[in-house]
Parts: C-alpha cells; structure tokens; sequence
C-alpha cells in the first residue's frame, strides 16, 4: 500500500522570485558576516544603516578608539595599530560620523583641535605623524621624522568638514593646501596616483565653492580618462593579484571613486561602466558573505577588521545607486 497517498498534502507556498531570493540572501549573509566576525563599530554601523539601529550605539563605540587628546586611535584604521591618535583615524571617525548624521558638536571640536596639533606648518595633515612608542603598523604606512602634508588625509578630513559646515581656524589653511593639491594633480603638475584621486574628489565632494569644485572636478576627470587612472572595465580580486596595481592596494574602480550618484566623479563614467562597476562589486561579496580587504593582507586581524568596513561600505555604495541589497 502506498502510504504516501493517505497523507494530507502540504498547502502550497509561494515560490520567491530568483532575483527577490538573491538579493535578501545577500543582505542576510552580509548580516551574519558582521555579527560572526566584525568589531563593534562595524556592528553598530551595520544596524543603524540596515536595521533601524540608534546613532547613539555607533557613537559609543565609536568613543571607544578616543584618546585624550581628541584624535582616535586604538586601530581604528586597521593599518595602525595602538592607542596613538594618528590623521588616518580621523578620517575614519569622521566618515562614521557623517553617516550616522553626528559630525558636529564638542566631539568634532576637540578633533579639530587635534588637527591643528599634528598639521604641518602648510597647514595640512600628514599621512601619519612620528610616535614615539613603535607601536605595530602595515609595512607601507609611512614613518618620517618631519613628515609632510599629504592630501590622502588632508582632502578626506577637510571635504567631510565642509560637507557638515564645520567652521574652525584649521580649515582656512588646510583648505587652500587642498586647492593647491587638486590644482596640481588636475593640471597634471603633480604625479597621479589613484587613491589621490579619491583624496581630490572627497575634497571636491564637500568644498562649498560649488562652481569652482565642478570646475576643477572638469578638469581633473579628463586626466583620469585621459591616463586611465581608475579602471572603466572592473578588475576582480585582491591586491594580490594584480602585482601591477602600485602600493598596498587593489586597481580602484568606478564605484570606489563616484561613491554616490551625486559625487563630482559620476560624471567622468558612463552609465555603463558605472553599471559594469556596480555589478563587480556585487559578484565580489564572497561565500562567508563578507566582501574582500580592500588592502593587501599583512596580519590576520587587520584583514578580517577591513573585510568588516569593506562590507559594510559595500552594502552602502550599492544602496546609493538604488540596487535591491
């Protein structure tokens, strides 16, 4: 007898959609990616974006890389280890910060007077500042006695500030070391390299002189295009696999570059390349449900600590461009 004839049957459900099905899967294991292997602040970041969390939990872990003397450090960029406050940490807070809708108050104040504190006597940041106490750092972070002003952190921390119409004294300087930077490299009188290209557009990105930004964005856009500094056809993979990328990291492309469909660098791509880009950013989340480093590996914990930022910023820029995550 065939037993299986005398069971009820199951009422039928209904079967997803194939691309409604992959979308939530790729959030949801984005999700468990960052509660099985992320810091706190990546977790907190990740509920205020994605799962109605409070601003006041970012903050909050966010204060836990504070140091006395306003600037952040205990890793917060993972390539720097310690508790030294150092300009690259800055940079990082003040994204969170800009995120989460806090980039103002006493907080940034006491920041800005760490700015001030470490500037060079151009008036802008160097990419570190010399400490003392040795502590571990990613083989390629710069360690000079008199270091200099360098727009990689420069053009970041001045354009947020500007974007949040943060006033203090540091700006005025730091502001025209910017100009002069931008200047150069759209000009094509200082040598190009791609993350200095994303230096100059978060600068431009957030300066108010809006007509003077685009112009500039001009200009520097055709030296991209014209020199092919960020890659129109994605590359995939990490930095280990293209020897040819120079420095510590993987090829920039389209989307680490326009971050947003409003950036002064949207406009140097096509529709198409910027689809081509986004979707290599899809297909680049991996089978853990994170996304890659976006550094070359140099200790275990750090690498894991960039997976968690990269995926999250991943999650981000998708949103931005309106892709169902």
């Amino acid at each position: 007898m065939d037993r299986s004839a005398s069971l009820p049957s199951s009422p039928s459900l209904p079967t997803p959609e194939p691309a409604e099905s992959a979308r939530a899967s790729a959030l949801s294991r984005a999700e468990r990616f960052v509660w099985l292997t992320a810091r706190v602040l990546e977790q907190r970041r990740f509920a205020y974006h994605f799962l109605g969390g409070g601003a006041e939990a970012v903050e909050t872990a966010l204060t836990a890389h504070l140091g006395t003397d306003g600037g952040y450090g205990h890793a917060l960029d993972p390539d720097l280890r310690g508790p030294v406050s150092q300009p690259p940490h800055a940079v990082h807070a003040l994204r969170v910060l800009d995120g989460i809708g806090r980039c103002g108050g006493q907080r940034v104040e006491r920041l800005c007077r760490y700015l001030t504190s470490v500037s060079t006597p151009d008036g802008a940041l160097p990419v570190c500042h010399p400490s003392p106490h040795g502590y571990p750092a990613a083989p390629w972070v710069p360690a000079a006695d008199e270091p200099r002003g360098d727009l990689l952190t420069t053009g970041p921390v001045v354009g947020l500030l500007h974007r949040n119409e943060v006033w203090h004294a540091w700006l005025f300087r730091a502001t025209d070391f910017c100009w002069a930077a931008v200047t150069a490299l759209a000009e094509g009188g200082a040598a190009a390299r791609p993350y200095e290209v994303a230096a100059a557009v978060a600068f431009l990105d957030g300066v108010p002189d809006r007509a003077r930004a685009e112009a500039a964005a001009e200009r520097l856009g055709r030296r991209v295009r014209e020199e092919r500094l960020i890659l129109p056809q994605p590359a995939s993979g990490p930095a280990e696999e293209h020897p040819s990328a120079p420095g510590p990291c993987a090829p920039l492309q389209v989307h680490d570059i326009a971050r947003t469909p409003g950036s002064a660098a949207r406009r140097w791509f096509t529709d198409a390349e910027v689809e081509r880009s986004l979707d290599a950013l899809v297909a680049a989340q991996q089978e853990d449900g994170g996304w890659p480093a976006p550094r070359r590996g140099w200790t275990p914990g750090a690498t894991l600590e960039w997976r968690s930022v990269a995926t999250v910023e991943a999650l981000l820029t998708l949103r931005a461009y309106g892709r169902r995550i």
